[in-house]
């Protein structure tokens, strides 16, 4: 009777055990099922490829801090390591080859690989007929920030069309739109406002990455280059760059968190207007203030407006860069709870509106347009329409850009 009892309790340990080990095992398959692979970009997916797309040419590069692979080794120093190529020239954006200079950027040479570095943000933004001289392909590896007045999208425009006019080969090395790739927000780009911080009529934020813009400005401004774009693997259009399992590198000095990133199209457009967006502070676009600001009101005022996934906290901040350079600033500090509804260009419009309402006389809000891009934005926040109401009247326009922008998406 003992060993038959000894028998079941044994059974029944071993039928215990083999439930954990399956409900483990279960477990386990949908924890790999959720973990999503690290998304490779563009130098990553060339450098496992099994032919060499650029044997015996002759490179350019268009690159900066941003360009590296997935072990950090730049991609200046990937192409330049192959036998069967040979790079022969650098071009710099705006901040220079290292991403660290908030001035005109000199031409110079990179110290490792001795090849010259031409400036495309000095006396020249477009690539010369020198510059170009004996190059066969131009390949693009910079980390974009998503957001139209970034002058990198520009920056390649220009490459394109100065390659098309030479007969070179572009390819353009793919990475992640840092703000996911679904909401667009923000006016269009008035057409008469065309600039290098405005190159083609599109939204603020446009959802698309770096190659997919290219195909976009290649066929509808039909600059006619001979393009091509390296794509990137595992990334999905809902991926923020805090998802794909990327390091974020700053792709300019005042970059510096995703979450700044997130903030900064709705901030970038205020500067211009007389406040601070936390330039020469430890949190550049995640806090904004002046002088003359009464921080406890100005974010009483805006937390009344009932903003989706943002919060405001009075702050004091001393900067030490322009505007109040080593001058107190009253303002607020910005929170983003929820990423998923927050929404930077309604934050913008609202911020812009408040300072337009309490603070008439010393922020000027029609000097926004020189980002915004949108004249009747302007006029109707002058007029005093709610945010609300201005964002829906950019609907129809909105329209149309998805169904253009719609022929060029390379991701789901």
């Amino acid at each position: 009777m003992f060993r038959f009892r000894s028998q079941l309790v044994v059974l029944a340990l071993v039928m215990a055990s083999a439930d954990h080990i399956a409900a483990n095992s279960r477990a386990t398959s949908r924890e790999h099922a959720l973990i999503k692979p690290l998304v490779q970009t563009g130098i990553d997916v060339y450098e496992s490829m099994n032919s060499e797309p650029f044997a015996g040419k002759r490179i350019g590069i268009i690159t900066n801090q941003t360009g590296v692979d997935s072990d950090g080794r730049r991609t200046i120093d990937v192409l330049a390591g192959r036998k069967d190529l040979k790079l022969v020239a650098l071009f710099s954006p705006e901040h220079g080859i290292g991403g660290d200079r908030d001035a005109d950027v000199p031409n110079s040479s990179d110290e490792k690989t001795r090849v010259p570095i031409y400036s495309l943000y000095g006396a020249m933004r477009h690539p010369t007929d020198e510059m170009l001289k004996g190059i066969d392909v131009l390949v693009f590896d910079i980390q974009d920030a998503g957001v139209r007045f970034y002058t990198y999208v520009t920056t390649m425009a220009y490459c394109m069309e100065a390659a098309a006019k030479h007969h070179i080969k572009f390819v353009v090395l793919d990475r992640p739109d840092p703000l996911g790739g679904e909401v667009i927000e923000g006016p269009m780009l008035d057409s008469d406002r065309k600039a290098f911080t405005g190159y083609f009529p599109m939204p603020v934020r446009y959802a698309m990455t770096i190659g997919e813009v290219g195909n976009m400005f290649n066929a509808e401004n039909h600059i006619g280059a001979d393009l091509e774009v390296i794509p990137l693997k595992n990334w999905s259009r809902s991926d923020s760059y805090d998802e794909t399992g990327l390091r974020w590198i700053p792709p300019s000095p005042n970059l510096r968190t995703v979450n700044a990133a997130f903030l900064y199209p709705g901030l970038e457009i205020l500067q211009a207007g007389g406040v601070s967006v936390g330039r020469g502070t430890d949190t550049p676009f995640e806090v904004l203030g002046a002088p003359w600001i009464h921080g406890g009101e100005f974010a009483a005022e805006l937390s009344k407006h009932k903003m989706l996934g943002v919060t405001f906290e009075a702050v004091q901040f001393t900067p030490n860069a322009e505007p109040y350079k080593q001058e107190l600033c009253n303002g607020m500090k910005i929170h983003i709870t929820d990423r998923h509804s927050f929404r930077a260009m309604r934050m913008g419009l609202e911020i812009a509106a408040a300072l337009h309402l309490m603070y008439p006389e010393q922020f000027q809000l029609e000097k926004i347009i020189s980002l915004l891009g949108s004249q009747s934005t302007i006029d109707r926040l002058k007029r005093g329409d709610a945010p609300e109401e201005v964002i829906s009247s950019w609907k129809a326009e909105l329209d149309k850009f998805r169904q253009v922008r719609g022929k060029y998406l390379l991701y789901r």
